[in-house]
């Protein structure tokens, strides 16, 4: 069984959750998603390293972020993990975003590099959005106000899945959608507003000498293969590995895949 906890962060109670033990590796989900998006790799990385998950705050067990929707920053987001690190009295870690987690990884990475050993992407990015990409999120933003968060994820979940995954699984990708109910307006609009305001980091990648991983898929749609490509040279030492028939989700998608890189990938690194 995990050790749940809580932590006080600006006004907010942010939760999170300890399994396993051994090397310390920080799993952060993405957008509208809790830390359980990753229960396929917990299961699988906690025989080997202590595994610690927060619920970003908005989501899961946590309260949302007490700062005004449109001034929420992705920093504000890599100070809460932070602060659950200093709880833990974490000194070297490796820490795996999947998609805005991995926005939330970089922040952490440009303001405390002394703290990570190692870091990676699963279907994430280092450039900030383009403007179609912010025209998107404004978009959303006003869909999700005028409709509600659980309108606005029934449309466009079904999106971060790869056709395959679609077909074989739709009870699962359901149960994602499903989870949207529990968010608020404010949480995910919080979240789409610093997504969309985020600087590019892509200079934290050539100037931070320490393994980067980078796992993507074929089929995603949210952050294609191309876009991946275009920044996989630029750390010192990277791990690529690409994902055939996946999309955006392949914490899911290719679990068994996805757990035995991450396993690799912390064993040569941490």
């Amino acid at each position: 069984m995990p050790e749940q906890k809580n932590i006080s962060f600006k006004g907010s109670v942010i939760s999170y959750e300890i399994y396993g033990n051994g090397k310390p590796v920080v799993l952060i989900h993405g957008f509208a998603e809790t830390g359980d998006v990753w229960h396929h790799q917990i299961k699988y990385l906690q025989k080997k390293f202590t595994v610690i998950v927060p619920d970003l705050p908005g989501y899961g067990k946590s309260g949302e972020l007490n700062i005004q929707t449109e001034k929420t920053t992705i920093e504000d987001y890599a100070e809460c993990v932070f602060a659950v690190l200093q709880i833990e009295k974490i000194k070297r870690c490796t820490v795996i975003g999947h998609s805005m987690g991995g926005y939330i990884t970089l922040a952490i990475a440009e303001k405390y590099p002394e703290i990570l050993s190692s870091f990676g992407f699963v279907h994430s990015t280092a450039f900030a959005d383009n403007d179609e990409k912010k025209q998107n999120r404004l978009r959303g933003i006003e869909i999700i106000e005028n409709y509600g968060g659980y309108a606005f994820l029934k449309n466009s979940m079904p999106n971060l899945f790869a056709q395959k995954f679609k077909d074989e699984c739709p009870a699962e990708i359901e149960k994602l959608i499903k989870q949207g109910k529990t968010f608020s307006k404010k949480s995910l609009q919080q979240g789409y507003y610093a997504m969309m305001n985020r600087p590019e980091r892509k200079n934290i990648l050539k100037t931070l000498k320490i393994p980067i991983l980078f796992i993507a898929g074929k089929q995603d749609n949210a952050v294609s293969l191309n876009h991946t490509l275009k920044q996989v040279h630029l750390p010192e030492i990277s791990y690529i590995h690409i994902l055939n028939n996946v999309g955006h989700m392949g914490m899911w998608e290719a679990a068994n895949i996805v757990n035995e890189r991450l396993e690799e990938f912390v064993n040569e690194t941490a």
